[in-house]
């Protein structure tokens, strides 16, 4: 968890990717959120095009925390447009990328809000990101799959992309369930996303990159994980 109430040089000290990020992205609104601003990757910046070798050479994994995707889009919506979804509540944002989904919570009046990803550099992402929308997000960079449930709703964007990954997050958000939280799911329909015990409760048409997805438009909805 980092404190935001020194400045910008202090910040940078703290976060030592923050230049990085500032230099390789651009500020913009998601289409289907304007209401919030987010570093992100642009089609004329390095970041954008940069192969897996100069990735790792600038010392970055795949930087999924650069776009605005479309489930986290449309579930940043959903919340910005019913906030009592999350008013008042413990929120977790799991696999929250850039902060997209965490922001529109706080902004909404969630109690509380944790931010994670296991990505170090989404974590100083989504610092920047909750600084220059004016929200304090508690921001874990460690993988919370498995813990005991803290929070009253869990919101998922875009996880459900990769079987193994897949295995492991279904059985705890049905545990989470069981134990009496909500469980909102962000997704444009992808292969692993699951069949049963989801109930739809919103669609939208959610632009994103046709770099990242395979289509510059997609179809995005928002799931309640229901009690089976």
């Amino acid at each position: 968890m980092w404190d935001d109430a020194d400045g910008e040089e202090d910040l940078h000290e703290m976060l030592p990717g923050a230049s990085l990020i500032e230099d390789s992205t651009r500020i913009e609104a998601p289409r289907l959120v304007p209401e919030i601003e987010l570093h992100l990757a642009a089609d004329d910046l390095p970041l954008f095009r940069m192969g897996e070798d100069e990735l790792e050479a600038a010392g970055l994994g795949t930087p999924y925390w650069a776009f605005a995707w479309a489930g986290g889009q449309a579930l940043a919506r959903y919340i910005l447009d019913t906030p009592s979804v999350v008013r008042g509540r413990r929120v977790l944002d799991l696999g929250a990328g850039s902060g997209l989904v965490a922001i529109a919570a706080a902004k909404a009046g969630a109690f509380d809000v944790t931010a994670n990803d296991i990505d170090p550099m989404a974590a100083e992402a989504m610092q920047l990101n909750a600084d220059l929308n004016g929200v304090y997000l508690d921001i874990v960079a460690e993988d919370l799959v498995g813990s005991v449930n803290a929070w009253d709703t869990v919101l998922v964007g875009d996880v459900f992309y990769d079987a193994e990954i897949t295995g492991l997050i279904l059985p705890w958000l049905k545990s989470l369930v069981a134990d009496g939280a909500e469980v909102l799911v962000g997704d444009p329909g992808r292969f692993y996303l699951p069949k049963l015990g989801l109930q739809r409760i919103a669609s939208y048409h959610a632009p994103t990159t046709s770099l990242m997805e395979d289509s510059d438009l997609r179809n995005a909805g928002v799931w309640r994980f229901q009690d089976i």
